[in-house]
C-alpha cells in the first residue's frame, strides 16, 4: 500500500507548471534580446559553442529536481511491518468528594480545588494505568469509566463542582460501591481506589463498604482534605460572590472537620495507606510511588501495521539530478579544421 504521510505538501507541486512557464518565458526574451545584435543566423554562428540543447537540458533537470524534492516532502509511504504494543499498569478509580464541605477554605483555595489540582498532576504522572473518576456527595455516580485516555479523564475532572448532584450530604459508603463496580468483576487484583474526601459521612456505613470492596480484591488510599478543628461552610451566589455560610435548621452556623478516624478504619480493611492532603501536595506522589512497586497487569496489547517512509530515495535521486545539472556544462567544445588561409 501506497500513501503521503504529509498531504499538504503535495500542494507545492504548483511548482512545476511554473517554471516550466519561467523557463519557456526565459529562453524566449533570450531570443528576442539576441535579435537586437543581428540576424539570428550571425548570432548563432558568433555563438555556436553555446548549446541550446544542453541550456534546455539543465533546466529539465532542475525542474525534475523540485519534483522530487517536494515529493520528499510529502513523505511517500508504502511497505508495512507489524509492530506490538503492550501497556501495563494497574486500574486506578479516583473517589471525589464535591459535597458542599469540601468548599471549606481551610486549606486554600478551597478543599474540593486542592483536591482537584492535586488530581489532575496525579494523572500526569500515569504512564499506562486506566484511570476512572467517581463523584459524590449524598449520591455516588461514575464521572469517568477506566480509560487510557488522560487528557479525556481530565475534562471530566474539571466538570466535577458541588452542583454536579444535587442531593445534598456525604455518601463514602456509596461512593466506595460505586468504584468497586467498575472494576473487572474476575479480577481479584490490580484494583485500587484513591478516596479523597473530609471523611464525614452522613449516608452509610463506610467500613461495611469497605469489607465489600476489600473481597473484591479492592485496595483503598484515603486522602483526607481539611483539618480536625471545625471551619464553617461559605456560600456563594450564581455570580460566584460569597453571601454567608451554611446554617442548621435552628439557625446555627454548620461547622465542618476533617473525620480522620473513619478514613483510617476505612484503608485498614483493604491492606492501603491513609494521608492527610498538605500544602505540598506529596500524598498523591506518595500514593503513585506505592503503585508503581505493585504487580502490574497487561492492560492492552495492540499489533498493527506501520507504514514505511521511503522519502530517502527521492531525496536521493533530487540530489543527484541538481549535481548533475551543474556537471553539465552550457558551452560544448568545437572541432576547428584548417581549410586554408583565405577561407571567408
Amino acid at each position: 500500500m501506497f500513501r503521503f504521510a504529509s498531504i499538504p505538501m503535495l500542494f507545492l507541486l504548483v511548482l512545476i507548471p511554473g517554471l516550466i512557464v519561467f523557463f519557456v518565458y526565459a529562453f524566449r526574451m533570450k531570443r528576442r534580446i539576441l535579435c537586437l545584435f543581428g540576424s539570428l543566423d550571425l548570432v548563432d554562428r558568433l555563438a555556436s559553442s553555446i548549446s541550446r540543447k544542453r541550456q534546455i537540458g539543465k533546466a529539465a533537470l532542475q525542474t525534475a529536481a523540485v519534483l522530487f524534492i517536494v515529493l520528499a516532502l510529502a513523505r511517500p509511504q508504502f511497505g508495512t511491518k507489524m509492530k506490538t504494543v503492550k501497556r501495563e499498569g494497574q486500574d486506578i478509580v479516583v473517589a471525589l468528594d464535591v459535597s458542599l464541605s469540601m468548599m471549606a477554605e481551610d486549606i486554600k483555595p478551597s478543599r474540593l480545588e486542592k483536591a482537584k489540582h492535586e488530581i489532575s498532576s496525579f494523572i500526569d504522572k500515569l504512564q499506562g494505568d486506566r484511570i476512572g473518576l467517581v463523584a459524590f456527595s449524598g449520591k455516588a455516580f461514575m464521572q469517568c469509566p477506566l480509560t487510557l485516555d488522560y487528557g479525556a479523564a481530565k475534562m471530566f475532572l474539571d466538570a466535577m463542582e458541588p452542583d454536579l448532584i444535587p442531593v445534598p450530604g456525604t455518601a463514602v459508603a456509596q461512593a466506595i460501591s460505586k468504584a468497586a463496580e467498575s472494576f473487572v468483576g474476575q479480577e481479584r487484583k490490580h484494583k485500587v481506589l484513591i478516596l479523597i474526601t473530609d471523611g464525614e459521612d452522613h449516608e452509610g456505613k463506610p467500613l461495611e463498604a469497605a469489607k465489600a470492596a476489600a473481597k473484591e480484591g479492592v485496595v483503598i488510599y484515603a486522602v483526607g482534605i481539611g483539618y480536625a478543628q471545625g471551619v464553617p461552610i461559605p456560600l456563594v451566589n450564581e455570580q460566584g460572590a460569597a453571601v454567608g455560610f451554611k446554617k442548621d435548621r435552628n439557625g446555627e452556623v454548620v461547622m465542618t472537620k476533617l473525620d480522620e478516624i473513619t478514613l483510617q478504619k476505612i484503608v485498614l480493611e483493604t491492606g492501603g495507606k491513609y494521608y492527610r492532603a498538605t500544602p505540598g501536595e506529596s500524598e498523591l506522589d506518595k500514593i503513585y510511588g506505592d503503585l508503581s512497586k505493585m504487580e502490574k497487569k497487561s492492560l492492552a496489547t495492540k499489533q498493527f501495521a506501520q507504514y514505511e517512509e521511503r522519502y530517502q530515495g527521492m531525496l536521493a535521486f533530487a540530489l543527484a539530478l541538481l549535481v548533475l545539472e551543474v556537471l553539465i556544462p552550457e558551452r560544448r567544445r568545437l572541432k576547428k579544421t584548417w581549410k586554408g588561409r583565405f577561407e571567408a
